[in-house]
């Protein structure tokens, strides 16, 4: 009677073990699909944050060289000589300053459409205001560029992000 019992238990605790596995069965494949769609989530917001980033570099940078192209380009400087696009000429849509950096954008794989420059001359402090009696680009004022990037996440359907602005300004003295 005793083996019969252990028996009989035995094929209970088998029983159980086997209702268990197949309520279990399709958990695995459940619990699978929250987490593959946690990580590819991450790992595609990582990769839009990465051009986000990517984006910002390129604006601080196109601003940084837009200021330095319009202070060697000074109203002195003679146009058709050695440097090419002189004088830097500034107009509601940008001049040329706008549109020598704007062609260059598609290239890096921006929106050309999206940028806008906002070029101003500026009165340098200190005894500045003697060699700039109004806001011109003469030698020894100083070229102010902002840079403004619109930029949209490649996701941003998904997940109803706003497309955000990107802002960067640059300040030189006008040398040339």
């Amino acid at each position: 009677m005793t083996l019969r019992f252990h028996h009989e238990e035995g094929s209970r605790g088998g029983q159980i073990g086997r209702a268990l596995k197949t309520k279990q069965r399709g958990s695995s494949l459940v619990e699978q699909s929250f987490v593959i769609v946690f990580l590819l989530t991450m790992m595609l917001g990582i990769i839009d944050c990465g051009r986000a980033l990517y984006t910002y570099h390129f604006v601080s940078n196109i601003a940084r060289e837009a200021s330095r192209w319009a202070s060697v380009r000074s109203s002195t400087c003679k146009p058709g000589g050695w440097l090419p696009g002189c004088p830097a000429t500034r107009t509601p849509s940008g001049g040329n300053i706008q549109s020598t950096f704007q062609t260059g954008m598609s290239t890096m794989g921006l929106d050309p459409t999206k940028i806008t420059f906002a070029t101003t001359y500026v009165v340098p402090p200190g005894n500045g205001a003697a060699l700039c009696p109004a806001v011109t680009n003469l030698p020894g004022c100083m070229v102010h560029v902002d840079v403004t990037y619109t930029y949209t996440f490649m996701f941003a359907p998904f997940i109803a992000a706003p497309p955000i602005s990107m802002f960067s300004s640059s300040e030189m003295l006008i040398t040339q």
